[in-house]
């Protein structure tokens, strides 16, 4: 059922490392635990591929679980249930990630753009304004 809301997807594939980080960005993510930094290094990475997509989206905010919990490996994460904001609204996305193991760098990166979510159903999916 969940499938049908999804909708056409805007689909986005790529074996390409990801884009250099600042940093500060860097230093920032290796102050957090690893598991942690591996869903944050994706989810940044989500953001730049999303912001770069001819589609011309303006992500702000990712949550990889928000319809549903990511499958988390050692150095990548499979989030067939996440969302991504931009511009006020909230979309369905769906990506797959892999890190090197210090999950700094992304060593490919695969997404999927879905539908629009209904602002009814922001709430039980974490989703803010």
């Amino acid at each position: 059922m969940k499938a049908l809301l999804i909708a056409p997807f805007i689909l986005a594939s790529t074996a390409l490392p990801g884009v250099a980080m600042s940093g500060s960005v860097v230093k920032q993510l290796m102050e957090l635990d690893p598991a942690t930094r591996l869903e944050q290094r994706c989810d940044v990475e989500a953001m730049e591929r999303i912001r770069d997509d001819p589609s011309r989206f303006s992500p702000d905010k990712v949550l990889a679980y928000a319809y549903s919990d990511p499958i988390v490996g050692t150095n990548s994460i499979r989030a067939s249930g996440a969302a991504f904001r931009s511009n006020g609204k909230w979309f369905r996305l769906s990506f797959s990630c892999k890190t090197s193991p210090d999950h700094l760098k992304v060593l490919s990166f695969q997404y999927a753009i879905g539908s629009v979510i209904p602002e009814k159903e922001w709430p039980q999916h974490y989703l803010v304004p």
